[in-house]
This record gives C-alpha cells, sequence and structure tokens, in this order.
C-alpha cells in the first residue's frame, strides 16, 4: 500500500459529530460522495484537497476587491432557476472537499432533497500560485461542474478550463460569457474593470425585467415628457412667434426629458438598492429606507447599490454616508 492508502482523510470525531472515512477496501468501486456530504468543517477556512489540509486564507486589496466585484456582476447575471453562492463547499471527491470562491448552481434541489452540484465555479487568484487554482479547477469538471474559471488579478486576465487540452485558456477581454445560468452574456470586462461592471449589471437588471425598475423608468420618461411639453408650450406663449413657440417648445422638451431622465436614474437605483436587499430577504429598517429615499446623488446611490450585494444588513449599506455626517 502507498502512503495515502493508510491516510485517514477526515478530521475525527469531536463536538460537531463529524466521523472518521476509512480508506476503500482495494478493487472496490468508490462512489462520489454526495456534494454536501462534509470533509472539511464549515465555517472555517480549512479545506481538503487530495486528503491534504490546506488553509483558504483571508485577502487584501486588490485580492479582495476582486472577490466583491466578481460577487456583484455574477448576483446581477444569474438566471431564474439557478442561485449563486460565495465560499460554498463542495465535496468533489473521497479526499477534496473545498470552496470555489463564487459558483452558481441549480436552485431545485435532486431526488433526495439535497442542494445540486454547481454548474459553474470561479476562482480568484492573486499571490496563490496557480497550482492550488489548476488542481481544483480539474476535479471540479471531473466531479461534473460544466465551466471553471479563474481571475487573474494582479495580469487582469481571466481563464476558463478547458476539457480538450486539459488545461487554462485565456479569454479575451472583450468577449462574453454565454451560458444558460445567466439571464445575458457576462461581459469578461465587468470582471475585470469597476466601471464596466456597473454598466453589466444595470443591463442585467433590466433583462431581468424587475418591475420596480420598470416602474421607475416608465415613471421618469412620463414626467420628462410632461415637464418639457408644458415648459416648451409655455415659453412658446410667452413668446408669441411662431419660430419662437417651436425653439421654446423644443428646449422645453429637452431640458424636460433630461430632468427627467436624471431623476428616473435616481428612482431607479433607489428602487435597484431596495429590491437587492429584498430579494437577498434583507429587512430595511425604516431609517435605512428614509435614507434611501432622501438620497439624489447617483453616485452614492451606485455605491450603495453595490453594496447591497453583499452586505449583511441594510444598515451596512448606507454605514459609510451616516458615518460622515
Amino acid at each position: 500500500m502507498s502512503k495515502r492508502d493508510h491516510a485517514l482523510l477526515a478530521p475525527g470525531v469531536d463536538a460537531s459529530g463529524r466521523t472518521l472515512h476509512a480508506p476503500p477496501r482495494a478493487g472496490a468501486r468508490q462512489r462520489a460522495p454526495h456534494v454536501d456530504d462534509r470533509l472539511a468543517p464549515p465555517e472555517t477556512r480549512v479545506e481538503y484537497l487530495d486528503g491534504a489540509e490546506i488553509f483558504a486564507a483571508p485577502a487584501d486589496p486588490p485580492h479582495a476587491t476582486q472577490h466583491f466585484d466578481l460577487t456583484y456582476v455574477l448576483g446581477a447575471h444569474v438566471a431564474k432557476g439557478y442561485r449563486g453562492a460565495v465560499d460554498m463547499l463542495t465535496r468533489v471527491d473521497e479526499g477534496s472537499d473545498y470552496a470555489p470562491d463564487a459558483s452558481v448552481f441549480p436552485v431545485k434541489p435532486d431526488r433526495g432533497g439535497r442542494r445540486r452540484l454547481e454548474e459553474l465555479a470561479f476562482e480568484v487568484c492573486d499571490k496563490q500560485a496557480l497550482t492550488v487554482p489548476t488542481s481544483k479547477a480539474r476535479r471540479l469538471i471531473d466531479r461534473g461542474v460544466r465551466r471553471v474559471f479563474c481571475i487573474l488579478v494582479k495580469q487582469r486576465r481571466v481563464l476558463e478550463w478547458s476539457r480538450a487540452t486539459d488545461g487554462w485558456q485565456p479569454l479575451p477581454k472583450d468577449a462574453v460569457v454565454e451560458d444558460p445560468c445567466f439571464v445575458r452574456p457576462l461581459p469578461i470586462q465587468a470582471l475585470l474593470d469597476a466601471a464596466s461592471s456597473d454598466d453589466a449589471v444595470a443591463r442585467a437588471l433590466l433583462d431581468k425585467r424587475v418591475p420596480a425598475l420598470e416602474a421607475a423608468l416608465a415613471e421618469g420618461e412620463a414626467r420628462g415628457e410632461a415637464r418639457g411639453e408644458a415648459r416648451g408650450e409655455a415659453r412658446g406663449e410667452a413668446r408669441g412667434a411662431a419660430l419662437g413657440e417651436a425653439r421654446g417648445e423644443a428646449r422645453g422638451e429637452a431640458r424636460g426629458a433630461a430632468l427627467g431622465e436624471a431623476r428616473g436614474e435616481i428612482r431607479m437605483a433607489q428602487e435597484a438598492i431596495t429590491t437587492v436587499l429584498r430579494s437577498r430577504r434583507i429587512e430595511i429598517p425604516a431609517d435605512v429606507a428614509h435614507a434611501i429615499a432622501d438620497c439624489d446623488d447617483v453616485n452614492k446611490l451606485r455605491r450603495w447599490l453595490k453594496s447591497a450585494a453583499t452586505a449583511t444588513t441594510a444598515a451596512d449599506v448606507v454605514a459609510g454616508s451616516r458615518r460622515k455626517r
């Protein structure tokens, strides 16, 4: 027997009730454990890869901020019938139990009522050697995960695992990821650039036809048209001349439409923040709701919208602005 044949691949019995997993008998046919059968202790930073215990260390910027941007963009793009997750453990095989940085899996459970294997997995790599993400990706693909991606923070590149070459394939920055898990193609640039991520998230939320966003857009357009017509008519009548009236109407409509669009964008951002929080089942206290409704700073609302995708409480979303008051 090899050294690995003699090894116990799981922690021993402890207060949490986990048990030892003895090595299989020689020649026995192994059945893959369920994805939720734990080898690594949950809610810790311990993972297992090929029977070896590894530690998932916390991160500094830019690695940490890349994690945030990844989940922000993924959360908006996930299609109906799928769910996104961050650091969700997956039992890959007898000796491996680790958590991709982000993943997308079907909402519908399997026949046993347990969660299904993720279809997409994402890793963020900075100082860590590419050897570990490569080992993880190869085993995830063998387990049945359809696609695995790796974001190289320093090189600002995105890789996808190729079954054909059994290795990483670089993706062009102007490419998009088309997949049934997404409501629309996900631009690679949105995973690398914060400004592009805002545009991608906004388009994805519009494609999801979120009722609150559609209502806000319709309201903004209606107000812009009404104010533009009213101002144009008033200025045109005051001048009294046909040419002046025409010019007044045109300018009034343009200014009214611009004002209506700006206010509509503010309203859409406010509605988007509350929609994201409610979709994540996070309660919105009255003071936070007032803070969101009273804010007319589009840039600040955009920052709050990003925070709403990952914040643990509604108060965390507006915490920064509150401290400055």
